[in-house]
């Protein structure tokens, strides 16, 4: 078969190839001089442009070496999924070419080093994954210019500094999520402005200060996660109404005071709720409406007033068929 296509993307196919260290599944054999690119193993061209690379899927093949800079000569990609190998070294700035890119998913490998602020060149980005790796240093303030962006995972790294105001201008973004890393300061009030926002994960990390009164505003939110960190203060009274499809509310392992909010039992889809570890106070608030719930932690609190009414709640819980958890010792 003649080779025929565009000489740049063979070669930069080539180049990567090059950098694989371990292939134990041999999954590039097919990428030799015999076979015209676009049918090499993982490789989609374009309707349109028909000798173009539109995308290279690799995922979970246990691959293993650096990526090369030069998949930042294949102009015309749309999705780079490598996730679920054993990449190493640092993310090739030279991603940040890609101006077609729209779906980058480099998580769950052992990438180093810093996150390149210019990936936020990729203006067309809707999926951002750089979950489960090594990763170190701040996140880009540049990538609050993403304004297509729709889901930015970073969980599970070493990532430090202070979440950028700047993701407060991601109008699209429907999935923040970066648990598990070293963030430190406060939740930046302008994470408010993110209206369709449904996944917030910030657990596990050194977050201080309150919670912004704007957090509670964002009506879509059905998963709130905010476990181990150092947030004190206390939650407004109408929260269960204005976060009416609240499912998962986790809170747990901070400073958190006051009491529960009365309205929660407005938030009836709540499935998961996990308080414990505070300074809560007060009475545990009415739950006949929650049928959904699945999870109930309340244990290490103060809450109650040492009377005979402190255990009412339970008999709420009665119309709970879902409910298998159940914690509230101490």
């Amino acid at each position: 078969m003649g080779l025929g296509g565009n000489e740049t993307d063979r070669l930069a196919l080539l180049a990567i190839k090059a950098q694989i260290e371990q292939n134990p599944h041999n999954v590039t054999s097919s990428w030799n001089e015999s076979t015209h690119f676009c049918l090499w193993h993982g490789v989609s061209c374009g309707r349109r442009h028909r000798q173009r690379v539109t995308r290279l899927d690799l995922q979970s093949q246990k691959l293993a070496g650096s990526l090369s800079p030069h998949i930042g000569n294949l102009s015309f990609l749309r999705e780079l999924e490598l996730q679920n190998n054993i990449f190493s070294n640092k993310i090739p700035p030279e991603i940040g070419h890609l101006r077609r890119l729209q779906v980058l998913s480099l998580h769950s490998n052992s990438l180093s080093g810093h996150i390149p602020h210019n990936i936020s060149y990729c203006s067309n980005l809707i999926f951002m994954n750089f979950g489960s790796n090594g990763l170190v240093g701040k996140i880009p303030s540049e990538f609050g210019s993403l304004s297509k962006l729709q889901r930015i995972v970073l969980q599970v790294n070493n990532l430090t500094g202070e979440i950028p105001p700047s993701l407060g201008n991601l109008s699209s973004l429907k999935a923040l999520v970066a648990f598990q890393n070293n963030l430190v300061g406060s939740i930046p009030t302008s994470l408010g402005q993110l209206k369709n926002l449904t996944f917030l994960s910030l657990g596990s990390n050194n977050l201080s200060g309150t919670i912004p009164p704007s957090i509670y505003n964002l009506s879509a939110l059905y998963s709130f996660y905010l476990i181990e960190n150092q947030i004190r203060g206390s939650l407004p009274s109408y929260l269960g109404n204005t976060l009416p499809n609240l499912q998962i509310f986790s809170i747990a392992t901070n400073q958190i005071f006051g009491s529960l909010p009365l309205s929660l039992s407005n938030a009836t889809n709540l499935r998961d709720i996990q308080v414990q570890y505070n300074k809560l106070t007060g009475q545990v608030p009415d739950l006949r409406k929650l049928h959904n719930l699945r999870l109930f932690t309340i244990h290490y609190n103060r809450l109650g007033s040492g009377t005979d009414g402190d255990l009412s709640f339970l008999s709420d819980l009665t119309n709970g068929t879902e409910l298998e958890h159940l914690h509230m010792l101490k």
